[in-house]
């Protein structure tokens, strides 16, 4: 497939990306003003939306971000259809708060769930009144008009036609965005539905594609973050004691800059602040503030919490108590790291009255006011543009960068590109939360579960980055309980239980590590203490754990991902943990349901386990989505094979060790991944709906899989792991035990 080459593109020269920065014009076509002044522009109008040129293609504006996801051909690919272009007719613009519009953030699997309706409606609003134009030149009504790749014809007089870019080419609609305009039947789609393959790929194949760690810019210096080795608890954060300056004189051009306890060094050349940083003699506050990994879980769960009832339907207490099958459990779940192949970058050019900041953010209006804020400027002085990073899949250090890159142009009056290091990504990231679960559950002599009781002890996310942090600005933690409580669609929710009462204990998060949201945030942690608990009832009520889970299941959504699961990994019915064997490898089949916000997700993951070295490995991992109306197949088949990758790594290997003094998994060996020669093969199944509004597919299937690799290991052993990652020092306690 011919790619199309993008309007607007950057130049490209030798794997970096030179650009003078500027709050001059980025050159759209159809308004002059685009470019010129701090967006969002009006989201209530289509020339927001969407242009149309003379050449006969369009440019749609996007406010979600490429994460490595795909939504920048799978959003073109619904504009596309809505207009009756080709693929290669339709390009897009970098994410500017000059230029694009502001859709929110891009998390929570949202790109098409919220982004696809807002660009369908402004697509069909838009051919609506090409189609009136068309209609008054061609001299036939609108009825008998019919479109193909953009060029509007008369129905039985093909001679009569006119392009897009003849009607309206490189002016504006001034046409309000009404949302009115009727949409397409799903019976007529071309594109939507169509595994379109990527249209960055070919670049990042080829080392061509331009990501932020490759962006310079004239004039600029390099600069590297001072900080303690790993951080400790949230609400001390990091106090500088005593500074030496003079220890970093022997670099030529480096230099400090501070604001509060914010420490940076910067350098004309990046060696130069690579070696300051690491020379620079910084005494700082290492009062031990953190309960240490061996303490844990008990001060959470021992600590004083606030206390919510998410959930509560029936009598709980009185279905455990008739129930003939109850099963109580208990799990652990650790901090675990996004961690992203590449450490965070941002590059800032701050002025005394203006600033642009190129970073890896995933919201770059919320940014833009974070920054205005932390630098004194009005919010429409400061413009941030997006450049795609390493893929991190939840809240990273990429506002952290950004911030720090901002606050280093400011003091150091010239552009700053900042690269954090790996042991500043590992030791200051915004970890997923630890977690305790406890769960009881009941399943009658039929095996229907009749009771179920969730309590979860955690904390909440973080609300203030590190750099602002360390400026001055206090910690807090996210000012709303729920953004992060016991979710009852991974707790019980894709079964029909008539007694379920689900509670949250929110422990006080500025006595912990920092946290944020990481992909599925807690839903993994939450599958395998429930997942664990209904695959208990099966085999305490004799049943096959597929046939259990249908006799309960919610509903039809469900009931779909269930089998469609079951019947790619080929299932066959027989009751867990009854192929038992003394030998020293023995393998194990498990199943699990589970999601995040809003879709439905299944898996089933086979493993084999090393009772001699404790080693576990996932042989085959399979999972199911249901997003709705899927518009790009082949990008879903990608998601749930990334989701299925992540979640073995997690399970299986990643943990954040910290002492009671600060993180001490800053590398590699410390903060273990999955490797590719540990790869499971992976079956991807997309149970599409055509009739059903899109929902999310980018983290919906990883709470299925961390239940289904725990019930694998008692399939296969006959015990019930308690805490993950499981490693091999905890599966050689587990059978001990």
């Amino acid at each position: 497939m011919k790619m199309p080459v993008l309007r607007r593109e950057f130049l490209k020269t030798g794997g970096a990306l030179i650009i003078g920065f500027s709050l001059r014009d980025v050159g759209s076509a159809q308004s002059p003003a685009r470019g010129t002044k701090a967006g969002p522009p009006d989201a209530k109008q289509i020339d927001t939306w969407l242009a149309i040129h003379a050449d006969n293609t369009a440019t749609v504006y996007l406010g979600f971000v490429e994460l490595g996801q795909g939504n920048s051909t799978a959003l073109p690919q619904i504009a596309a259809e809505e207009l009756d272009l080709a693929m290669n007719q339709v390009s897009t613009v970098r994410i500017d708060t000059n230029v694009t519009p502001n859709q929110g953030g891009t998390y929570s699997s949202a790109s098409i769930a919220r982004g696809g309706p807002q660009v369908r409606t402004a697509a069909a609003e838009a051919r609506a009144a090409l189609l009136e134009i068309a209609s008054k030149k061609l001299k036939a009504p609108v009825e008998r008009l019919t479109v193909q790749k953009g060029i509007v014809s008369v129905m039985g007089s093909p001679e009569r036609h006119v392009s897009y870019g003849e009607l309206v080419g490189d002016k504006p609609f001034n046409l309000a965005f009404t949302g009115k305009a009727p949409v397409k039947e799903t019976a007529n789609y071309e594109l939507v539905g169509v595994s379109i393959p990527r249209r960055d790929t070919p670049d990042k194949v080829t080392g061509k594609y331009v990501y932020m760690q490759h962006a310079r810019v004239e004039g600029m210096l390099h600069g590297r973050v001072v900080r303690p080795r790993g951080q400790g608890a949230y609400g001390a954060g990091a106090k500088v004691l005593a500074l030496d300056e003079d220890s970093i004189r022997n670099i030529g051009g480096a230099r400090v800059v501070r604001k509060g306890d914010f420490l940076g060094v910067v350098a004309e050349h990046e060696w130069d602040a690579i070696r300051a940083a690491q020379q620079l003699k910084v005494t700082w506050d290492s009062n031990p503030t953190l309960p240490g990994n061996d303490g844990l879980y008990d001060k959470m769960r021992a600590g004083e919490t606030q206390d919510k009832v998410v959930l509560q339907k029936g009598d709980v207490a009185a279905g455990l108590e008739k129930g003939p099958h109850v099963v109580s459990f208990h799990c652990r779940a650790p901090y675990q790291a996004h961690a992203p192949f590449g450490p965070n970058c941002a590059l800032a050019d701050v002025k005394a009255d203006s600033a642009v900041v190129m970073s890896s953010t995933q919201d770059v209006y919320g940014t833009r006011n974070t920054l205005a804020r932390l630098l004194g400027l009005a919010v429409d002085k400061v413009r941030v543009q997006y450049y795609e990073g390493s893929g991190t899949y939840g809240h990273s250090c990429y506002d952290d960068v950004a911030q720090a890159s901002a606050v280093m142009s400011q003091l150091a009056g010239k552009p700053v590109r900042l690269q954090f290091m790996r042991w500043d990504e590992l030791g200051w990231d915004n970890f997923g939360p630890a977690h305790v679960g406890e769960v009881r559950a009941a399943a009658d002599a039929n095996g229907k579960i009749i009771a179920y009781e969730y309590e979860g002890w955690h904390h909440n996310w973080s609300n203030v980055e590190t750099t602002s942090q360390l400026t001055g600005v206090p910690a807090a933690e996210w000012p709303t309980a729920a953004a992060q409580q016991v979710n009852p669609l991974a707790c019980g929710g894709m079964y029909n239980i008539p007694n379920i009462r689900l509670v949250n204990h929110k422990v006080n998060g500025l006595e912990y590590l920092k946290a944020a949201w990481l992909r599925s945030p807690l839903d993994l942690s939450f599958s395998f203490t429930s997942e664990q608990a209904i695959d208990q009832l099966a085999y305490l009520a004799g049943v096959d754990p597929h046939e259990f889970r249908q006799r309960n299941i919610l509903d039809a959504r469900w009931q779909g991902v269930l089998d469609a699961v079951a019947q790619a990994a080929k299932w066959t019915p027989r009751r867990a943990a009854s192929n038992l064997s003394d030998a020293k490898v023995v393998t194990g089949r498990g199943i699990g349901l589970g999601t995040h916000l809003q879709s439905w997700g299944a898996a089933v993951a086979e493993i084999e386990v090393n009772k001699e070295t404790g080693k576990i490995r996932a042989k085959h991992m399979y999972g199911a989505i249901d997003a709705g109306l899927v518009v790009n197949p082949g990008n879903v088949e990608s998601q749930i094979m990334g989701q299925m990758v992540q979640t073995v790594s997690r399970m299986l290997l990643e943990e954040v060790k910290f002492s009671k003094s600060a993180v001490t998994s800053l590398d590699w060996a410390s903060y273990p991944i999955l490797r590719f020669e540990e790869c499971p093969e992976i079956t991807p199944v997309v149970v599409q709906r055509l009739d059903q509004k899109s929902s999310g597919a980018g983290e919906e299937a990883m709470a299925a899989a961390a239940g289904a690799m725990a019930n694998a290991f008692f399939d296969a052993t006959g015990v019930r792991m308690r805490e993950f990652p499981m490693t091999p020092e905890r599966v050689l306690a587990a059978l001990r035990g």
